[in-house]
């Protein structure tokens, strides 16, 4: 029998020591070192034939690579596609995260329903009844999707040689373990041989395999940081329980662009996918309210139209608040007192609320001057015209700064039926026989004098 060994692990970034300590020397947490039984195995879990092994690298001139665009597979899902760059490489380990509940395996076990390629979908969590009852509301009829419960490796790769799948789900890779390691399932060790037995038999047999992973209180994926590096794609899969609408981001993709974004709605039979947010993200409300903005962004490729909401109150206690949903406090803060500052509004002793409606979460610095202006309508209590919207950054000095990508932004905001778009008048803009009217601006005071006389 072979002795059992024994080594530390650090559970914040998978650092290996030879004994336990206080402090990892990696990432600097305290106490996240433990230790876990570990067995080498002899041997791997996924042994390639002869016909899938790959062949000995050779140093290759760069001029001789061969640059054609790969051949992706179609997941017949339009926003998955998106953030996947075009489809699932054949080979490739995507990684999905979200928080539990958020609808993470409803969209695997969807996409996996309506593939027209075999597909092997290995649930260490659920069993086929369960898993059977979700798909009877999505699609009952599927003749290409094979349902597995099972965690141990070994005994999924020898499922995987008898059915052949063109595609492989993992639902989660937390629960998986392998015979080779003693420690429990879900520890480090467990995490990094189980991915690396899949990476493995994913490149020798260009099977593309796709993860679902837990994540930590602190939104990122559990298990060591080197998980993320090992795959090929790490998805997020975000929104509020409070919330229909469900958002798929790209964190990391070696096979396309980070930024695009994919919007879902969550119903009784499944998630559907929101080809036009801007509609979903804007009130129908017709009567005129102060407070609120609309304002133009872009995710990726696709340009978005979302509703800015602001409230201005008088601060009942000493300190006043400054709170925000789906924004950066800190950039509020800055624009708060470049109003003070170079508008002359005295907003220091007031409370200040903001939300951008619809649950999502919004970096793009173009919906400064939306937010100015949902300040000011709300601090003035005046509404601002229907029709109206807005695609600027705020400077420091007041000024109103030029945004990237400003015609696409344009575009988007006449197709929704806007008449005015606020923008700077440093933009280049070379659109014509435009219906909407592009009101070019280059200080705080031109958008005031603009909107409130």
């Amino acid at each position: 029998m072979a002795k059992t060994k024994t080594t530390f692990f650090c559970q914040n970034c998978g650092t290996q020591y030879a004994k336990w300590v206080g402090q990892c020397s990696a990432c600097k947490e305290w106490n996240t070192v433990v230790e876990e039984l570990v067995q080498k195995p002899e041997k791997t879990a996924w042994k390639a034939s002869t016909t899938t092994a790959r062949k000995k690298a050779k140093p290759v001139l760069v001029k001789e690579i061969n640059i054609e665009r790969e051949v992706r597979l179609d997941t017949f899902d339009l926003e998955f596609n998106r953030v996947l760059g075009g489809g699932i490489v054949p080979g490739s380990l995507v990684l999905l995260g979200g928080e539990p509940g958020v609808g993470k395996s409803t969209l695997l076990l969807q996409i996996a329903l309506k593939l027209p390629y075999k597909t092997l979908y290995v649930s260490g969590e659920e069993s086929q009844k369960q898993i059977k009852m979700r798909a009877d509301r999505i699609q009952p009829n599927s003749e290409t999707c094979l349902i597995l419960t099972e965690t141990k490796t070994q005994n999924i790769f020898q499922q995987i040689e008898a059915t052949e799948p063109d595609i492989v789900v993992i639902d989660s890779i937390q629960t998986l373990h392998s015979d080779y390691l003693e420690s429990a399932a879900g520890s480090i060790s467990q995490i990094r041989e189980c991915t690396a037995e899949l990476i493995k038999f994913a490149k020798e047999t260009n099977t593309p395999v796709i993860l679902i992973g837990h994540i930590t209180k602190d939104g990122s994926i559990a298990g060591p940081k080197i998980l993320e590096h090992m795959v090929d794609t790490v998805l997020q899969f975000e929104g509020d329980r409070n919330y229909v609408y469900r958002i798929l981001r790209s964190l990391k993709n070696r096979f396309g662009s980070t930024a695009e974004l994919g919007i879902y709605e969550m119903q009784s039979g499944g998630l559907r996918q929101v080809n036009n947010p801007s509609e979903i993200l804007i009130s129908k409300n017709d009567e005129g309210l102060s407070g609120t903005a609309i304002a133009s962004t872009v995710e990726g490729m696709r340009p978005l139209m979302i509703e800015i909401q602001a409230l201005v109150s008088t601060a009942v206690y000493g300190t006043p608040q400054r709170s925000t949903t789906g924004y950066n406090a800190k950039r509020l803060n800055m624009l708060l007192a470049v109003l003070e500052k170079r508008a002359g509004f005295k907003l220091g002793a007031k409370d200040v609320f903001l939300n951008i409606t619809g649950g999502i979460s919004v970096d793009d610095p173009a919906i400064d001057l939306a937010v100015i202006a949902a300040i000011l309508s709300s601090n003035e209590d005046i509404p601002i015209e229907k029709g109206v919207c807005f695609a600027a950054e705020v400077g420091l000095a007041g000024e109103i700064r030029p945004v990237q990508r400003v015609e696409q932004r344009i575009l988007e905001a006449e197709k929704l039926g806007f008449r005015v778009i606020y923008v700077s008048k440093n933009n280049k803009i070379g659109l014509k026989n435009t219906k909407i009217k592009v009101q070019l601006v280059t200080r705080i005071e031109d958008v005031v004098s603009g909107l409130f006389g």
